[in-house]
């Protein structure tokens, strides 16, 4: 595997290389240029890249105060699966989450994307919940993993 390099998705390009990846992995829920922007002000969007390549992005919600729960989303490109990057980025940001101070970690994946779910689940986080949102069609599947690793 190639280094992989994170970076908070700052600016506009670099939050259009986020939203490409979102949109790529999670089309039921494609954002515009202006969601990604206001998500950026809630949450901490990093793209990753194998050298100068974009090959994922990443969301880091942070902990809500009642539970201190932090959700973390790790997406990498189909073309670059199966090469290490998914783990590479997943454990990037569990480190972000357990500086956060989470008591839990929480994902979410689209339910139709069996590579998600398998890798979610390989790591140890168990399903919560499935759900359609209101006025949608495409199933999503909530994940936990309790507690945070060390």
């Amino acid at each position: 595997m190639t280094d992989l390099r994170v970076e908070q998705a700052v600016g506009d390009a670099a939050l259009e290389q986020w939203r490409h990846v979102h949109n790529v992995i999670v089309p039921p829920a494609a954002l515009s240029l202006d969601e990604v922007r206001a998500r950026a002000g809630r949450n901490r969007l990093e793209n990753a890249y194998a050298g100068d390549v974009l090959v994922g992005c990443a969301t880091v919600r942070p902990p809500r105060a009642e539970d201190a729960v932090v959700t973390v989303i790790a997406r990498v490109l189909p073309a670059f699966r199966r090469r290490g990057y998914g783990t590479a980025l997943y454990e990037h940001v569990l480190a972000q989450a357990r500086a956060l101070g989470a008591r839990a970690v929480e994902t979410c994946v689209l339910a139709v994307n069996e590579d998600g779910l398998r890798f979610a689940r390989a790591r140890g986080f168990a399903e919560v919940e499935r759900y359609v949102l209101d006025g949608e069609t495409a199933e999503w599947v909530d994940l936990r993993l309790m507690p945070v690793p060390a």
